[in-house]
């Protein structure tokens, strides 16, 4: 069921953060949180092992759009490369070349060109739109989200643990140096907790060195695994637990931001 103020929201969201940090389990948890608020949501798997959505389809894999390209030379339908996942949200997954051979970042380049080509915004008219996208590397096909005008907002997933707080720099700094190109606008930073010491300051420090704030803490819950291991979200499997309790406050608080 549609909710009655649903038009009021048209936003473009592009998560990052490092391989391993719990990006697609947020934006898919955050996908159907969205949904259950009568909220029409695309989720773009950006990552080259096309697994982003595959929570909210039961643990079914599906065709990558770069696959389907190369394999029919560009000929694309609308049909083959978007699945209907867990409360109606509309699933994609960008793909990437064979390990080793080509760009990783060309899967996301491809898939976001055939989404306008065969006019999949016209016609799913999604309220919001999540890009899952891998952080590690900001560059070529990776930055494209964050770019010509695919999300308004970008928001950074990490934990206090070192490696997960450079990436998020990272990504970071790559918009802070292309704010006057358009780029999208920094919308801040989502603590997905490890229990390391200082966890909290570290990220807070993070988001204070880009005059931004940390907008989300998600605590390390042994649900999240669970949920995966029955090959579906958390909202899902364990909708009235206090971690998705976190993952609805979540996204009011993104949308909150992305509505200003």
């Amino acid at each position: 069921m549609s909710s009655p103020n649903r038009r009021n929201y048209h936003v473009k969201i592009a998560v990052y953060g490092k391989g391993g940090i719990g990006k697609s389990t947020t934006v898919s948890n955050m996908a159907v949180a969205l949904a259950e608020k009568g909220l029409s949501v695309m989720q773009i798997g950006c990552d080259p092992k096309a697994d982003s959505t595959i929570a909210l389809r039961d643990g079914e894999p599906m065709p990558a759009v770069l696959d389907i390209y190369n394999e029919k030379k560009g000929n694309v339908t609308l049909k083959e490369i978007t699945r209907i996942g867990y409360k109606g949200v509309v699933c994609v997954e960008s793909g990437g070349p064979t390990p080793g051979l080509g760009c990783a970042g060309r899967g996301i380049i491809t898939a976001l060109e055939k989404l306008k080509e065969t006019g999949a915004y016209e016609v799913y008219k999604p309220d919001v739109v999540l890009y899952d996208v891998l952080g590690d590397v900001v560059c070529g096909g990776f930055s494209m989200p964050m770019r010509s005008g695919y999300a308004d907002y970008v928001f950074v997933v990490t934990s206090g643990e070192n490696m997960s707080i450079h990436a998020g720099a990272n990504i970071a700094m790559a918009l802070e140096r292309f704010h006057n190109r358009g780029y999208a606008k920094l919308g801040g930073f989502i603590l997905n907790r490890r229990n390391v010491p200082r966890e909290e300051e570290k990220v807070q420090e993070l988001a204070e060195d880009f005059h931004s704030g940390t907008i989300g803490y998600l605590s390390r819950s042994e649900l999240v695994m669970k949920a995966e291991e029955q090959k579906k979200t958390l909202m899902e499997c364990y909708p009235d637990s206090e971690m998705a309790d976190e993952y609805r406050a979540l996204s009011e608080a993104v949308l909150a931001i992305c509505k200003n």
